[in-house]
């Protein structure tokens, strides 16, 4: 008895310490790619009067940034990389949760071994769509090349037509991005690991009371995204 009590009491300490040691090695992955996000939306709002315009960065509902997304997988539907959306919550921004992009084919194909993607979501309904456990964009909410410079009038036409607006860089080549077919979809384990949330009870609104702490890992991309919508 004593010994099958031993045997228990060390599956138990070792299934803990597995457990933990997961959860911090999906905390520092996101933390590299937030990482990778912050400094790709950085170096987009960079180019000189070839940005993503900042009435469309103020107007948006929810930006999403997938650093170095594969380009070979993402055509062939696999899955092509990892990035953040955060949404906006009032006038603030909320916790950058993680998704994964894959599936479809893109209209611009911009060369070289991996592309930065950037999206807003201009709509409530385009953010909604987050919630489900699949999002493949282009269906029920249309998906437009989003236009770069800072005019006002080509960023209020392109807003009109479409409920999620994306952009492409690679090999230092910016422009916008048709990404009909793309699915989204959230990354759960990490997001449990870092907010001990889902991404529908981040993205719903289910955990404002009281709000979501903001962990280190991830509070760069926030304050970068912040920075661009003022």
């Amino acid at each position: 008895m004593k010994k099958a009590l031993h045997l228990t009491v060390v599956v138990l300490i070792l299934s803990v310490v597995g457990i933990a040691q997961n959860q911090n090695k999906e905390i520092a992955n996101a933390a590299k790619t937030a990482q990778k996000a912050t400094r790709a939306l950085d170096e987009i709002m960079a180019i000189r009067d070839k940005a993503i315009p900042a009435d469309l960065l103020r107007k948006a509902k929810a930006v999403a940034v997938f650093p170095g997304v594969i380009k070979g997988a993402f055509i062939l539907g696999g899955q092509g990389g990892k990035g953040f959306i955060v949404q906006r919550v009032g006038n603030v921004w909320g916790a950058p949760t993680l998704f994964k992009l894959g599936g479809g084919s893109v209209g611009l194909q911009i060369g070289g071994s991996s592309t930065d993607v950037v999206m807003l979501f201009m709509t409530e309904k385009s953010v909604k769509n987050l919630l489900e456990d699949k999002f493949e964009i282009g269906g029920e909410v249309s998906a437009a090349a989003g236009p770069i410079g800072r005019t006002a009038k080509a960023s209020t036409d392109a807003q009109l037509q479409a409920g999620i607006l994306s952009y492409s860089r690679a090999k230092g080549l910016f422009a916008g991005l048709s990404a009909s077919g793309v699915v989204l979809s959230p990354d759960d384990d990490a997001n449990r690991a870092l907010y001990s949330h889902s991404a529908k009870e981040l993205l719903s609104g289910a955990v404002l009371q009281p709000p979501v702490v903001i962990p280190p890992a991830t509070r760069p991309f926030q304050q970068a995204v912040v920075r661009y919508t003022r």
